[in-house]
């Protein structure tokens, strides 16, 4: 039987695949795993424990943590007990957790460690709905999560029968969760989403995928994100063990420690990835970094089934012995798939991990579609390189006459909690969901995402800039880390850049110049670098796209420090508010 709800998943794993690993995580660097059997034992048991606890069908449990076997036997336990799953990020501040605490009236709330608890238990006094506050981690002065199972482990059979029947009245169309869109401005807004939605999303997935009980699956994106709980769902749908991350910077090390057969990403991700590995082809000499470098560049005019020339495969083949054979071998040696999406991917990136081997399945969607509309398959005449993919089944969209894109299908959100008016807003006429994005159909078929519909400026001429485009091409140099594309009503456009430190320094010391980011930033020979580098770029763009002027900032923009989302987007106003005074010295011509 096909699932129809979320916890449908542990019962398929319990039966088909009961004693292999179904959930890993690190604890104290070993690696703890659960069989299918312990999944289903213990999210039932967290089930009878929610219920003897008195927490009612439609209450909400908010979730703060890392991402770990744990979350999981929360989130499927709750939902047996028709209780709605509230995941929340763990980069917020204290007063956007207080506002996302408050606004989904949260009865319960679970956190994963010590400088969690001390943070939110503190807001969690002032709530007039939160009951209770439990940690994954022991934590003195805290109740454990452990405590929900043990409930549910002692509780009498006529509260089991009632725990059962609850969640037999579950239906697909139930709010299953709300997910708070982290935002680029204003507070998050909480997107209701139905069992439904997240189940046809994840079988859609995992057709896509078509993962195995002999796979690995490393988890790297937060469960809280729509994307990261998508790869959790369908990697487990699938019988492959799924392997959460220890953090961001045990990337690598986790995907050789268990030898991954792929996993999850934002852009940013394989920005880091890439970057990495180019960084290390600099550091080589002589023929061998010609060669490294020859395969890069061979690498990036990569087209998939077939569409190069024989000669080119020749090479490709000889590239792939000598140096690509070893980005895999970074990477554990069996990965192949990487599911991405939650941004704009370079086409470059695309191109280059398919050459090497590694599949970009690039996909687009929202947390209001669940996430996916659509996504680039893994055989000839379903997929196109550079665009996000073809849709998935029982999926409409259509572009509109101002370029928006517009969905309709079992994959659109019931709305927007508590917020009818912006539910309301949020549809066409005609009912189809607003996604905000700007793009076009190739081929009837690969949907090109341009831009934010809201992103899109004018120049005081008249002329329209779709500044993610003339990013994501600037990101194109080894120079440029970050950067956001200004000029909205001047005369030209412009451009913020934050460069890549690493590659900076590097430069510095090769041209004998001072070690100090902050001096380097000022430096002529690295704005002449840097400029050259924006010319390239502007050689291929429309003259009106063109960047005039630049400025280079120090600051290493990151959700902590308030210029990228906690998904990693780039928040526009932010950044435009805090080097307001660079702004106003590139168009107001004041003094450098």
């Amino acid at each position: 039987m096909e699932p129809t709800r979320i916890f449908d998943l542990t019962e398929r794993i319990k039966n088909i695949f009961p004693d292999k690993c179904a959930l890993a995580g690190k604890t104290g660097g070993e690696w703890t795993s659960y069989s299918g059997s312990e999944y289903y034992d213990l999210s039932q048991k967290v089930c009878y424990g929610l219920v003897k606890m008195g927490y009612k069908q439609g209450e909400k449990i908010l979730t703060i943590s890392n991402n770990r076997p744990e979350w999981n036997f929360m989130d499927m336990g709750m939902s047996m007990a028709g209780l709605v799953h509230v995941p929340v990020y763990t980069s917020l501040s204290d007063e956007e957790y207080k506002y996302v605490i408050d606004h989904s009236d949260a009865s319960l709330v679970v956190v994963s460690d010590a400088k969690f608890y001390e943070r939110i238990n503190k807001i969690c006094k002032s709530s007039k709905k939160v009951r209770d506050i439990f940690t994954f981690d022991d934590v003195e002065g805290a109740k454990n999560w452990k405590l929900i199972p043990e409930e549910g482990n002692n509780a009498e059979e006529s509260l089991r029968k009632k725990a059962e029947n609850i969640r037999q009245a579950v239906k697909p169309g139930d709010l299953a969760s709300i997910i708070y869109t982290s935002g680029t401005t204003g507070n998050p807004k909480g997107v209701m989403l139905s069992h439904d939605n997240l189940v046809r999303n994840f079988l859609a997935a995992a057709a896509v995928f078509g993962l195995g009980p002999e796979d690995r699956f490393l988890s790297i994106l937060p469960l809280c994100h729509v994307g990261g709980r998508l790869g959790n769902y369908q990697t487990q749908y699938s019988g492959a063990s799924i392997y959460y991350a220890e953090n961001m910077g045990t990337i690598a090390r986790d995907l050789k420690d268990i030898q991954a057969s792929g996993f999850d990403a934002v852009p940013r991700v394989l920005e880091k990835i890439y970057d990495n590995v180019i960084a290390k082809g600099r550091t080589l000499e002589g023929f061998k970094k010609k060669l490294f470098f020859w395969a890069v560049k061979l690498g990036l005019r990569y087209k998939p089934f077939g569409e190069n020339s024989f000669l080119y495969y020749i090479k490709l083949k000889i590239a792939d012995r000598l140096i690509f054979s070893k980005w895999r071998e970074a990477l554990g040696g069996k990965a192949r798939l990487v599911g991405c999406g939650g941004a704009s991917l370079q086409p470059r990136l695309e191109r280059i991990f398919w050459a090497s081997g590694l599949k970009i399945l690039n996909m687009y969607g929202l947390t209001e579609t669940s996430p996916i509309i659509t996504i680039n398959r893994q055989h000839k005449g379903e997929c196109r390189l550079g665009s996000v993919g073809a849709l998935i089944d029982g999926v409409e969209a259509r572009i509109e006459n101002d370029g928006e894109i517009v969905c309709r299908g079992h994959n659109v959100m019931l709305g927007y909690y508590k917020d009818e008016e912006l539910s309301r807003a949020a549809f066409t006429d005609d009912g189809w969901f607003k996604t905000g994005d700007v793009g076009h159909f190739e081929d009837d078929k690969y949907l090109v995402i341009t831009d934010r519909k809201k992103e899109i400026f004018k120049l005081s001429s008249g002329k329209f800039i779709a500044p993610q485009i003339i990013e994501n091409r600037l990101k194109e140099s080894v120079f440029i880390d970050q950067v956001m594309v200004i000029g909205e009503h001047e005369k030209f456009a412009s451009a913020l850049i934050v460069p890549d430190h690493a590659y900076l320094k590097d430069f510095g010391r090769i041209n004998n110049l001072e070690s100090d980011i902050h001096a380097l930033v000022k430096n002529e020979k690295v704005i002449k670098a840097i400029n050259e580098e924006v010319n390239k770029i502007n050689n291929s763009l429309a003259e009106h796209e063109r960047i005039m002027r630049i400025r280079i900032v120090s600051d290493q923009w990151s959700p902590s420090t308030g210029e990228l989302s906690a998904s990693l987007k780039l928040k526009r106003r932010p950044v435009e508010s805090k080097y307001s005074e660079e702004i106003n010295k590139i168009y107001r011509k004041q003094p450098a």
